[in-house]
């Protein structure tokens, strides 16, 4: 099994391992501070370094449906390490800060628009989510709502209840197509202090602040009762103070 150390250490931007298992073009490792895809945040992208061997460049991330490994891929034909090498992992890391950014930006979307949400995607600059609503809601108040919050700056922090405490109050998930991850004996809960609590196990930034202005791009109409708001941000604002 894979320790998942990007739970509570999403601004480590590398770290050492060990290899456990190479199978084709991917490796798995004991540790790893590198997203699996999932939940609608992309996998992790950087590199696995070999010292004094090379360099091999990790193009994705999953994780085993069946398992607990989590595996970086590698494109093929790469000179792969052994299982047993001691190993050095470096993020692409302006990419998953931008993903922890506008992951964070969506907690804060579900808190300005109170429904289910249906679906969703995360990317670099963008995000995406669908809600179950009926009628069109203002675009304009939900970017002023989503930027006071953000300039606000509320901080963040996690906490862990058991799978069972999670049963006992439903409420606190608010996807209906993606479930927080079970079965590893606790579940992690996502609080932006005053404005947000649900489950979540992707990576997040540590205040409001730091995800920058942004505005929302579009409100689409996928269905009878589903709303899809489009939120990106706005490039042309200084993110001066953002913790790079």
């Amino acid at each position: 099994m894979t320790r998942e150390l990007f739970r509570e250490q999403g601004y480590t931007r590398t770290v050492q391992a060990t290899v456990l298992s190479v199978a084709a073009n991917e490796v798995c490792l004991d540790e790893t501070i590198f997203y699996p895809r999932g939940g609608g945040q992309p996998g992790d992208t950087g590199r696995l370094i070999r010292p004094g061997v090379g360099v091999v460049e990790v193009v994705d991330t999953r994780k085993d449906p069946d398992g607990g490994c989590i595996y970086h891929q590698t494109n093929e034909g790469s000179a792969l390490p052994e299982p047993g090498e001691r190993v050095v992992l470096e993020l692409d890391w302006d990419r998953r800060y931008r993903h922890m950014r506008m992951h964070t930006c969506m907690h804060l979307l579900c808190a300005v628009v109170p429904a289910p949400v249906t679906g969703g995607a995360i990317k670099e600059g963008s995000a995406r989510l669908d809600f179950d609503l009926p009628d069109p809601p203002d675009k304009r108040a939900i970017e002023e709502s989503l930027n006071r919050l953000i300039a606000e700056d509320h901080p963040l922090r996690t906490t862990w209840i058991t799978d069972a405490e999670l049963e006992a109050s439903p409420e606190l998930v608010r996807t209906m197509s993606v479930q927080p991850p079970r079965g590893t004996g606790g579940v992690r809960l996502v609080e932006i202090e005053g404005v947000d609590l649900q489950p979540c196990g992707g990576t997040h930034v540590g205040s409001t602040g730091e995800i920058g202005r942004v505005r929302v791009k579009k409100i689409e109409k996928k269905g009878k009762q589903n709303r899809r708001i489009i939120v990106e941000f706005d490039d042309g604002t200084s993110l001066a103070g953002i913790k790079k």
